[in-house]
């Protein structure tokens, strides 16, 4: 928006009649980039955790639209008044304003259809963003794994306890609204954290880190207990819509992998790995062993002994299903300071 209205006027011979000089000019492009960058901030919180949130997202969009010329509108009324008040007080500042020029001019009006233009473009970007997440649509743009690479990577699958006798329970259609709410309050952690969203299964979730970040700060371990505190904040709302509060189990396992794109008409990037095969074992083990979070030696080997948020138990080697070598496991409880 900043540099609309800069060029739209910088490249004239003269200057419009509001505008004493191009500082005039670079002051209104910042002011206006930074009002309506604050009013498309707004309008995504007003929309994202809203009702509003749930509509189609054609819906969604052209509400944001309305929010955002309103707000345009709005702003170009007030400044209009305030000249007026300005003229009937004889006390006229900002630039001696001529609002009534500017707001019948072709360049207000070309202002907003480029407002609806910049909108729905930022809206699609923003969309496919949520869709494959933000780096990944980065990389599959760069062309970072149009050819297969090695790679050091962490994960984590985070898999609802109970979740078959919840979804008889609640049936599919309840059950997959459970789903969507305990997901939606996944994203502070994964923000909080650093971790990016690789895929969802059913009632689970595989989330990854390049191992440095993952390990740095103990982040992999932070991520999970913060999770179900925040479910447990939410408790009163999970009690009342489904009758129960939900709680999940996980596993962390790291080592190396081959990521590439694949597909066609729909592109992902996917990971190739026996680790993300033993990881869903490892899951699996913590009904077995009494444990809500596991995690392999691969990861306990790599964590700061000296860190003191966590108790880390050596639960001993362990057979995994479908593995013929056994792995040495530990479970992780959160100290409680």
């Amino acid at each position: 928006m900043s540099v609309f209205i800069f060029f739209r006027y910088s490249h004239n011979s003269g200057y419009p009649i509001w505008a004493n000089s191009i500082m005039d000019l670079q002051i209104l492009a910042l002011c206006i980039g930074l009002i309506f960058g604050c009013l498309h901030w707004l309008s995504n919180l007003i929309v994202d955790y809203s009702f509003i949130y749930r509509l189609p997202y054609i819906v969604s969009l052209f509400v944001k639209g309305i929010i955002l010329l309103a707000a345009a509108i709005t702003i170009g009324r007030f400044f209009q008044y305030l000249e007026l008040w300005g003229i009937s007080n004889h006390n006229l500042t900002f630039w001696e304003m001529d609002a009534a020029n500017i707001l019948y001019s072709d360049s207000f009006k070309l202002l907003l259809v480029y407002l609806v233009f910049v909108r729905i473009s930022l809206a699609f970007i923003e969309q496919m963003g949520l869709l494959v997440g933000p780096r990944e649509l980065l990389n599959i743009a760069i062309g970072k794994y149009h050819r297969p690479l090695y790679e050091q990577r962490l994960f984590m699958f985070l898999d609802m306890s109970n979740s078959t006798t919840n979804a008889e329970k609640l049936g599919d259609y309840r059950f997959s609204c459970l789903i969507q709410d305990c997901f939606k309050l996944l994203n502070e952690p994964v923000s909080n954290n650093g971790a990016e969203i690789y895929r969802y299964m059913g009632d689970g979730v595989f989330l990854h880190w390049k191992v440095e970040r993952g390990i740095e700060e103990e982040r992999c371990l932070h991520l999970y207990f913060e999770y179900n505190q925040i479910l447990k904040w939410h408790g009163s709302h999970f009690n009342k819509k489904y009758g129960f509060v939900p709680e999940f189990k996980a596993a962390v396992h790291c080592g190396q992998v081959v990521t590439a794109v694949v597909g066609v008409q729909k592109r992902e990037i996917s990971f190739f790995s026996d680790v993300l095969n033993s990881l869903s074992r490892l899951q699996d083990k913590c009904g077995a062993l009494n444990q809500k979070l596991l995690i392999s030696s691969a990861v306990a080997l790599r964590l700061n002994k000296q860190q003191k948020d966590f108790n880390i138990e050596d639960l001993g080697q362990h057979k995994l299903r479908g593995k013929q070598h056994s792995m040495q496991i530990f479970g992780v409880t959160k100290i409680h300071q």
